[in-house]
């Protein structure tokens, strides 16, 4: 697409020189010290996968280049670092089939990412550049891991503290003294149910499981218990919640961290087991037998208990083997094996059947004194609440359900409203069976016969009353609202010491650990008497071993067990043994955008002044796949550090914002089965399989390499320029929406970029154009030139890029058309163009008279008074539609436009005989009059 005369814009050469001129003079090298306020511009940093970059990447490190860029022509000290998050399973697995040591090919990737980077010209500071393997930067990993070992949360002054703080009780023994301080460390060991997939050697989190098996190869995942690191994050529930109120976010994106970390308020309540009836107990003024356990749960519901008809256990809960029938025990083990085969996330799918075994035992309700049976079903979950569940089928779904299938009772104890059981009838969502063998097919359904029903036979409809509503059937409670039935029922529970207000999360605490090579070494030993210790810190970092094996060890360890010359060594003339686990790939990244700061620092991993300087982020920008666990793990990490006085804010990024995808156009078959790209042909205006001749379909996806829809962006660089291409991802739409992507609308662009480049040069010879003048433009183009400088002004500031490439669209063609226009308006284009296409705008600043970089060049200011134009239309309308239009002077007043439009003969005319009601004036638009 370059073309090689003289005037022409030779995209290719225009772009390697100024990226050589960047490079070579570092222009973008931000200083420490400055007198110019600081900007922090932040992207969430590539895994360099060795496929490289396709054109969906670069779409929110242009938007971030863009601003960096304005805000240095702003005045602004920018920093706007770049680097690579590098540890990770792809790269072992890798090295596992190929036999290359990972370091090899993230290497390798890195160079070629580093290169497509560079060749769209973002003026990253590349003497900052970090990459999470090497061992100076994973050293500070591993020092902030062992800030988290060495503190503990103090609940009084809900922050972490040193851990030699921590009070500890004085007659303890010495296991049991090490005991209580494990047991408050940040960081700690447990033994912990976790998705273990054998083929890939390591546990998995949840959300690299579907449908039992690993996301990843597609491998069989079960749950097993195992031996991890964890990250005591739960203690900083509230914090990551009070946090979120005062970061620039999207509301979206502030709700997933809420709903993850799931804060609800209810009451613990223990229900004995029944299974000894020599003894007795007295429960709320009722006799029932003593047992030597006890079935503790949360409800958010305590108003519901009344109703509770059985109790399910998740199938890992200790005490499933504690009180099992002897009868149940074969199925009880055949379900929890089949349970250890899926995620979390497939246990709680809503749209799944309900599973469940009766294990024969009985616990007590304790409000009543009824006996019910205790069953376990995958829908609950051992890591959320206490395991187990209270289950009141007439007001949860789930349980209804689950009721439903097993044929358990279903007690109604909240009445429901009246617009509920209305719109049950009018869809007559009735359970046909139901109502059947209950010897119900006669109901009436007027509004009260109905209520009166259900509050018999709450099974009559398809769905549970979840909703609030007055209390029924719960004895000396009846006739109370949901509401002061929960404070009352909690208070009840408390006084007979069978219950009490409790707090429950969803958030679990962090499982930090991977049985991986390719990860940073923790920096921990264990003893032989299996004392735990931490490696001193001037010690750090502890490296990663050579090694030629990098499959997983036969005991469930990482492949560092495979390494003895590594694994043990001597201390103190014990011999030692080192952790084995990895860190997860979240761990270089929770931290990295401090590292930035001061990345060349060998005595700490920033400089305290520094810090205090650029923090917090300014402005974050990354995809929304990253919302909750990196933006949460992060922040959980950025609190510890600022309670142990390391950091100087409480939250590391103060605006979010998050790009959509750019799409890849797909194809699909009749019976919906996805075709890639290489098998399809068009013919006319329809799309085919060349294999099977069938019609495809032809639609938008995710950019995959399965689909073969992936766009490379070197290809794109090649025939069109990078500058092209920057603007063509901003033009595509809203920064954060999805859109998908289509070559014609970047030759479009492409075409705006030559105009604008013919605009300012004479496209023969290379030289100024000489319709370029030292000369005042006509009022309407000076106009034109002060509007386009106050919308590109707020534009960039609001991320609105592709109108502000639209304004710019308009400037071209206005100007261009004019046989005269002005250096100084051609030289405000030029900066207004800079951030969006910086390597054409460098090229036109130069061929305008400019010896050096325009990168520090203030931003054209704009008068007010200029982006008014003097006259406007205003538009009149009787009862909404459009009867006349005059011209006016802008900002006059409402009462003299009112007037004029009355008195137009137009107006005149269609009013007459009629009353006038109304008349409405929107300032500078229209009047509508209101007459009958």
């Amino acid at each position: 697409m370059s073309e090689n005369n003289a005037g022409n814009y030779n995209f290719n050469d225009i772009e390697k020189k100024w990226q050589s001129f960047w490079e070579s003079n570092k222009t973008f090298k931000t200083p420490d010290t400055t007198d110019k306020p600081k900007y922090y511009i932040l992207d969430m940093f590539p895994y360099p996968s060795g496929d490289g970059l396709h054109v969906g990447h670069p779409e929110g490190y242009t938007a971030s280049d863009i601003v960096s860029r304005y805000k240095r022509m702003q005045g602004f000290n920018v920093l706007h670092p770049m680097g690579y998050d590098a540890f990770g399973l792809p790269a072992e697995q890798y090295a596992v089939q190929h036999g290359i040591h990972p370091a090899i090919t993230t290497e390798k990737n890195i160079s070629n990412i580093r290169k497509q980077i560079k060749s769209l010209g973002f003026s990253y500071d590349w003497d900052r550049e970090i990459n999470t393997t090497q061992p100076e930067y994973y050293r500070w990993t591993q020092w902030i891991f062992l800030k988290l070992y060495n503190s503990f949360y103090d609940a009084e002054q809900k922050k972490a503290r040193p851990i030699e703080e921590l009070e500890i009780p004085a007659d303890l023994s010495d296991d049991d003294r090490t005991k209580f301080i494990e047991n408050h460390r940040l960081a700690y060991e447990s033994n912990t149910p976790v998705n273990w997939c054998p083929a890939l050697g390591t546990v998995l989190a949840n959300e690299e499981v579907i449908g039992g098996v690993s996301e990843r190869g597609g491998h069989p995942v079960v749950r097993k218990p195992m031996r991890q690191w964890m990250l005591r994050i739960t203690s900083y529930a509230d914090r990551l919640i009070d946090g979120l109120e005062d970061l620039d976010w999207a509301y979206g994106i502030k709700k997933l961290q809420l709903d993850w970390i799931g804060k609800s308020i209810g009451a613990e309540v223990d229900f004995k087991v029944y299974n000894d009836p020599a003894k007795t107990v007295e429960v709320l003024d009722t006799t029932i037998e003593k047992t030597e356990h006890t079935i503790k749960v949360f409800t958010t519901r305590p108003d519901t208990l009344f109703g509770a008809t059985y109790m399910v256990l998740a199938p890992e809960h200790p005490l499933v083997d504690e009180i099992l029938d002897d009868q149940q025990r074969f199925p009880v083990e055949m379900y929890k094996h089949e349970a250890s085969l899926k995620s979390d996330l497939d246990r709680t799918d809503l749209a799944k059947d309900k599973t469940g075994v009766d294990t024969g035992a009985f616990a007590i309700n304790p409000v009543n004194g009824q006996k019910i049976p205790i069953w376990i079903s995958d829908y609950v979950l051992i890591s959320y609440g206490t395991g187990a569940i209270m289950a009141v089928p007439s007001h949860d779904s789930r349980d209804f359900e689950f009721a439903k299938q097993f044929n358990l009772p279903i007690n109604a104890v909240v009445s429901p409203t009246d617009k509920w059981l209305e719109e049950q009838v009018q869809k007559k969502n009735f359970d046909q069976d139901y109502l059947t063998k209950n010897k119900l097919e006669n109901i009436t359904e007027d509004a009260a016969g109905i209520r009166q029903v259900y509050n018999n036979h709450p099974g009559i409809f398809n769905d549970a009353f979840c909703g609030l509503g007055t209390a029924i059937n719960s004895d000396k409670f009846d006739g109370m609202a949901t509401e002061d039935f929960k404070v009352a029922i909690i208070a009840e529970l408390e006084k007979d010491k069978v219950g009490e207000k409790a707090v429950n999360y969803k958030l679990r605490d962090w499982l930090f650990s991977r049985q991986r090579y390719w990860g940073e070494p923790f920096p921990i030993i264990h003893h032989e008497d299996g004392k735990v210790e931490a490696i001193d810190e001037k010690d750090l970092p502890v490296l990663l071993p050579e090694t030629e094996n990098f499959k997983p060890s036969t005991t469930g360890e990482s492949p560092l067990a495979n390494v003895p010359e590594w694994l043990y060594f001597e201390k103190d003339g014990k011999k030692v043994r080192r952790e084995t686990n990895t860190m997860p790939q979240w761990a270089g990244s929770c931290w990295y955008y401090l590292r930035y700061i001061d990345a060349l620092n060998n005595q700490a991993p920033f400089d305290k002044a520094k810090e205090n300087y650029w923090m917090p982020v300014d402005l974050y920008i990354g995809g929304a796949e990253h919302a909750v666990l990196h933006l949460l793990y992060a922040r959980f990490w950025h609190k510890v550090l600022f309670d142990l006085g390391i950091v100087s804010t409480d939250e590391p990024f103060q605006k979010l914002v998050n790009q959509g995808m750019i799409l890849g156009l797909s194809y699909k078959d009749p019976r919906g089965v996805l075709v890639a790209n290489d098998l399809m042909e068009k013919k006319g205006d329809k799309f085919f399989h060349k294999e099977t001749g069938e019609e495809l379909v032809e639609f938008t996806a995710k950019m995959s390499k399965s689909l073969k829809n992936v766009v490379n962006p070197d290809d794109i660089i090649r025939d069109f320029g990078s500058d092209t291409m920057r603007l063509y991802e901003m033009f595509m739409g809203p920064l954060e929406a999805n859109k998908p992507w289509n070559m014609n609308g970047l030759e479009g662009v492409h075409r705006f970029l030559q105009k604008a480049w013919r605009m300012i040069v004479n496209a023969e010879t290379g030289k100024l154009n000489d319709a370029v003048v030292d000369a005042e433009d006509c009022a309407e183009l000076l106009r034109l030139r002060h509007k386009t400088i106050k919308k590109l002004t707020h534009d960039i500031e609001t991320f609105g890029f592709n109108t502000a490439i639209s304004q710019l669209m308009i400037f071209t063609n206005e100007f261009g058309k004019a046989k005269q226009r002005s250096k100084a308006a051609m030289e405000d284009f030029v900066l207004m163009l800079a951030p969006l296409a910086p390597h054409i705008a460098e090229e036109l600043w130069a061929i305008l008279g400019h010896d050096d970089t325009l990168s520090y060049v203030p931003w054209p200011k704009y008068d007010e008074a200029l982006t008014v134009d003097p006259e406007i239309e205003i538009v009149v309308q009787i009862n909404g539609k459009v009867r006349d239009k005059f011209m006016m002077d802008a900002g006059s007043d409402d009462k003299i436009i009112e007037e004029t439009a009355m008195a137009t003969e137009k107006i005149k005319t269609q009013l007459e005989g009629k009353t006038i009601r109304k008349v409405i004036v929107i300032k500078n638009r229209l009047v509508n009059i209101v007459a009958n």
